[in-house]
């Protein structure tokens, strides 16, 4: 990668002295990770540190009502989860390395479904979705853990049309390169809820679908962790290089990893 320098002054001590800035030649990609419920960024460090050194500037975060704000867990709304995506997305595009063109966002399960309501908000090229999670569009200002699991769980076993819901809306005008990873024990987002994201995705450059058939929701095996690592490795990497080069991906691809120790 290409370097560009600046003349600088330090100042010290009523002085100042000469230096040199040196910086990329030339902005690169963006990375958000956005957790899921319950989770948090400590989640998606290792894999962020990995995707840096594919060149790229990641940042990683806690939504509210987790970690440092997990007092707020019994009254947090989606909305105001939201707006917390929303803002983590400026302040990682504002830095000044990051190419407002080329932004990566990279969701699981409850950060998957406002990943996708992202889309509908802010320019997003990439989109990485892990068991994203469905949700109704009615209480949409109720506490999270306030909303009706009974309802909920009802909610997920239809396959549902784009109109049928926000993030889906999202997902149908989304343009840009996909990949959903589904879970193949997952007890939360079931199958119908990934295939409503799948067929959501109507007008994209291109999507990728993978299942880890042994994965649970939140992949607590370390075999499983390593598959999804893997893959999101490869088909990062394979975006991110291929945009450089001014390649594109094929339109669509799907299959099977089957998770080993």
């Amino acid at each position: 990668m290409t370097t560009r320098s600046q003349g600088t002054d330090i100042a010290v001590d009523g002085a100042r002295l000469a230096g040199t800035m040196l910086a990329p030649g030339s902005t690169i990609p963006g990375v958000l990770f956005v957790h899921g419920w319950g989770g948090c960024q400590e989640r998606d460090l290792g894999r962020a540190q990995q995707i840096a050194a594919l060149g790229c500037i990641c940042l990683t975060f806690d939504m509210r009502g987790h970690v440092r704000t997990e007092a707020l867990r019994q009254i947090v709304t989606r909305e105001q989860n939201l707006a917390d995506v929303v803002a983590a997305y400026d302040h990682l595009r504002m830095q000044p390395h990051v190419d407002p063109d080329a932004i990566l966002v990279i969701g699981a399960s409850y950060g998957g479904y406002l990943a996708a309501i992202l889309t509908a908000l802010r320019p997003v090229k990439w989109l990485a979705l892990r068991v994203p999670a469905l949700y109704r569009d009615e209480d949409w200002n109720v506490p999270k853990r306030s909303l009706n699991r009974k309802a909920l769980d009802d909610y997920r076993r239809r396959v549902l049309d784009p109109q049928d819901n926000r993030a889906l809306r999202a997902c149908h005008d989304f343009t840009g390169d996909v990949l959903i990873v589904e879970s193949g024990h997952d007890h939360l987002v079931l199958p119908p809820a990934i295939v409503s994201y799948r067929n959501a995705f109507r007008h994209t450059h291109s999507m990728t679908y993978r299942i880890i058939d042994e994965a649970d929701h939140a992949l607590t095996s370390t075999a499983c962790q390593r598959a999804y690592t893997s893959m999101l490795l490869a088909w990062t990497a394979e975006m991110v290089f291929g945009a450089r080069a001014g390649g594109a991906p094929g339109s669509a691809s799907a299959g099977q990893v089957t998770a080993t120790g």
